[in-house]
């Protein structure tokens, strides 16, 4: 198909130039990030006003350009899927796009499943039968074939079309302001994501105490900044695991830490004086700035709780049209329990107690948990099956 390829620093420069005024600007890239610190941008995809491009980031470089124009323009930017795309634009030029439209959160505000992939949504909302997929190409190779530029250009064609389709329905449903609350707040936890440190997220962390916590954070910082210098994932550095167990152990003994399965590996053996020293750092630490536990381990009543209002949310959603993933979590009915049970939720209220969800199902919610509603099956032929009642007493008032 059509399209315009750009491969040199200048050609970047004149087609941003050309684009810099356009009303929408419709994008996504390609990457490799399993040999690298940070994803390696291969490939950025661009549909607009203008037509197609691709822009060769493997051959031009810096495309930090056109990170700019996208941040600094006027246009919306539409992408299905924007996460990483987003984290590219913010890492280049510390800014995001004025204007987001995200595709998949469209397609969960209307009722389509999310989160949907582009070939599924292009099939339910174009219809044709899309291209098989690249996910094994590894985009840093070139020349690229026409068969990968085909696909790549599929990635963004039809995305104007489908944002005039769902910015219509939104519009018939009045959730036009719930895309923009929805978009402001992933682009929030976007930006959180790239600023905060990750080591709570490390698998196998919950349940160590604060000094093994204090240990553990060292060890990421340690592990963060090795990775970066190195240019690789900081799993090849040092594992999860291995981190988590050294992190429990507390000891910053050499001979303890060679002792741990693992460790008698070539790449690993040679790493633990260091790894020794900021063990031996993080001990040193007064207690009192050691890590403090975030999380509020739940009681156990709210798995059965959290089970019963699950059930709910997605009754109520698919009723309103509404994936019920996109509505809610497991997770975010746990704090919102925890939060209406006053067992000191940490931090801000949860996601289903303010905004859309609150009024979608957060009072619904506190009814339930207070025994003024009950639930109940009414047909179980339907494609709605559960009803909600006032409680007997609740009639009586």
């Amino acid at each position: 198909m059509p399209h315009l390829t750009i491969s040199t620093q200048s050609e970047l420069l004149d087609y941003c130039a050309r684009v810099s005024s356009t009303e929408w600007i419709a994008m996504d890239t390609e990457f490799v990030s399993e040999d690298s610190y940070r994803p390696q941008l291969c490939l950025v995809q661009v549909a607009s006003g203008d037509g197609l491009a691709l822009i060769d980031a493997v051959s031009v470089g810096d495309v930090s350009p056109f990170w700019r124009v996208l941040a600094e323009g006027r246009h919306e930017t539409i992408f299905h899927a924007g996460r990483g795309d987003l984290e590219f634009c913010l890492r280049a030029v510390n800014k995001a796009p004025r204007s987001l439209f995200d595709t998949q959160i469209a397609a969960g505000l209307v009722g389509i499943e999310y989160p949907v992939g582009l070939r599924n949504l292009i099939l339910q909302i174009i219809g044709g039968t899309p291209k098989r997929h690249e996910t094994r190409t590894d985009w840093r190779r070139r020349p690229l074939s026409q068969r990968q530029i085909d696909y790549a250009l599929d990635d963004v064609r039809h995305l104007r079309t489908i944002r005039d389709k769902l910015h219509a329905r939104l519009t018939e449903l009045g959730r036009l302001e719930w895309l923009h609350d929805e978009m402001a707040r992933w682009q929030g936890e976007v930006e959180q994501f790239l600023l905060h440190e990750r080591w709570r997220r490390l698998s196998g962390s919950s349940g160590m105490d604060r000094k093994s916590m204090a240990i553990a954070r060292e060890l990421w910082r340690w592990r963060e900044s090795e990775a970066e210098r190195r240019d690789c994932p900081p799993r090849r550095v040092l594992r999860d695991d291995l981190l988590i167990e050294l992190a429990k152990r507390q000891s910053a003994d050499e001979k303890r830490i060679r002792a741990v399965r693992g460790f008698d590996r070539r790449n690993l053996a040679k790493l633990i004086p260091e790894i020794a020293r900021h063990i031996a750092r993080a001990l040193e630490e007064p207690e009192d700035h050691w890590p403090a536990k975030a999380v509020v381990e739940p009681k156990p009543q709210f798995s059965v709780l959290g089970q019963f209002l699950f059930s709910a949310l997605g009754s109520v959603a698919r009723q309103s049209e509404l994936a019920p993933s996109l509505v809610g979590s497991p997770n975010d009915i746990r704090d919102l329990i925890a939060y209406r049970t006053g067992n000191n939720h940490p931090g801000p209220p949860p996601i289903l107690a303010v905004g859309w969800r609150a009024r979608l199902v957060g009072r619904l919610f506190d009814d339930l948990l207070a025994g003024r509603v009950s639930v109940r099956i009414d047909d179980p032929k339907s494609d709605h099956p559960l009803a909600f009642d006032l409680a007997e007493e609740q009639r009586n008032r």
